[in-house]
């Protein structure tokens, strides 16, 4: 085994760095408190050619793998501005499009997914089916060159950025009677599709959203690979989601300990830097250990997913130990930082929900629990 960091790794965080470091913590506060999306700040990462950096570079990617795409959104977020839709539009749609996806479908969405001139977002969750994808009860039925879909989707990510959707939907159901899914491409501004702001109170620029799917005709075309395939298409999108949702875990964590740790040295009290007390220090030396242990296990998971080997479970495990250290690492560095770790002026709390968010979604820490009981421990299903 080998823990070295390559050169070229190195070279990419310290890229990434430079490019978010421009604009920070406070541009994101900013941007938080008033709801409105990190333009400025994706569009120099799609210009640098990191927002594309898992795509092949016949498409105008940078060529590399998910590996590369978490160290982005591990460095944009340990500068103070973690991109939520990197875990949707770069992680999970470009990598279905590019894995399944027809040769059409690829030279119409790869090239702007990978320069960051286009989101493409992702529609699975439903307000009656929870985690349990085989009860999705929106559906696709097939009408000439056409599929028709109906339903509702809830808690999507990004709509009003995105040019298309991957929805995923039922296509039919087997001998069994469970549901057979499928993927399609559905362009955001399709006929039939209402969209309707879904307001939450965590601070954070990207907007939630309910769609709803009335009759709405897609090209036969826009369906990824063949009908009825979904469940391996949607789990080949799900791990990468839960790998760069650990990363920005990850960096959120480095990023608010960087915070306490600078507060910790200046902030004295009788003669003595507050970090000198182990009260203070020892929190935040818990946190910096819990966030290189999830560091390390998202770096075992995007490693696992990059050479095609299972990685289900390093994935929901990369996802759990990151959520938890980053809200640890947040925690400290409020308490750290006193009643100033409430005040507007040094900005933390914003991250707060972000983290929060992030233990909660893409899957809970319940399931993930569930998961690892199950599979790795061998126990009985609980659900």
């Amino acid at each position: 085994m080998d823990f070295a960091e390559t050169v070229e790794h190195r070279d990419l965080r310290a890229a990434v760095a430079a490019v978010a470091a421009d604009f920070g913590g406070t541009y994101f506060a900013e941007r938080a408190r008033a709801g409105e999306p990190t333009t400025e700040l994706w569009d120099a990462l799609g210009k640098a050619g990191f927002v594309g950096v898992n795509i092949g570079e016949e498409y105008g990617g940078g060529g590399g793998g998910l590996v590369e795409l978490a160290l982005v959104c591990e460095e944009t977020a340990a500068q103070g501005a973690p991109l939520l839709l990197l875990l949707v539009s770069s992680a999970i749609s470009a990598e279905v499009i590019e894995e399944f996806g027809s040769d059409e479908l690829k030279q119409r969405w790869l090239p702007g997914l990978a320069d960051g001139s286009g989101k493409v977002v992702f529609a699975i969750t439903e307000p009656d089916a929870g985690s349990n994808t085989h009860k999705l009860s929106t559906t696709a039925v097939r009408h000439g060159d056409e599929w028709v879909l109906n339903g509702t989707k809830h808690y999507i990510s990004g709509v009003d950025e995105a040019e298309a959707i991957v929805v995923v939907a039922r296509s039919g159901r087997d001998d069994a009677g469970n549901a057979r899914l499928s993927l399609f491409v559905v362009e955001s501004d399709a006929p039939g599709i209402v969209r309707t702001h879904l307001p939450v109170d965590i601070q954070v620029p990207e907007k939630q959203f309910v769609l709803h799917f009335d009759d709405v005709r897609v090209p036969a075309g826009n369906l990824i690979g063949e009908e009825g395939t979904g469940f391996r298409q949607v789990f080949h999108g799900l791990n990468p989601e839960r790998i760069t949702g650990a990363a920005v875990c990850v960096g959120v964590a480095r990023y608010a300990l960087a915070q306490a740790a600078r507060y910790a040295n200046d902030r004295k009290v009788w003669d003595s830097p507050i970090g000198a007390h182990q009260g203070v220090s020892h929190p935040l030396a818990k946190a910096a250990i819990e966030t290189e242990l999830a560091a390390l296990m998202t770096r075992k998971a995007a490693w696992c997913h990059d050479r095609g080997l299972p990685a289900g479970e390093a994935s929901n495990m990369a996802k759990y130990a990151a959520a938890e250290a980053a809200l640890n690492a947040l925690d400290a560095a409020i308490q750290t930082h006193g009643g100033n770790g409430l005040a507007r002026e040094y900005g933390l709390l914003p991250y707060w929900g972000m983290a929060r968010l992030l233990r909660i979604a893409p899957v809970n820490r319940e399931m993930i629990l569930n998961f690892v009981a199950q599979h790795t421990l061998g126990l009985p299903k609980s659900y």
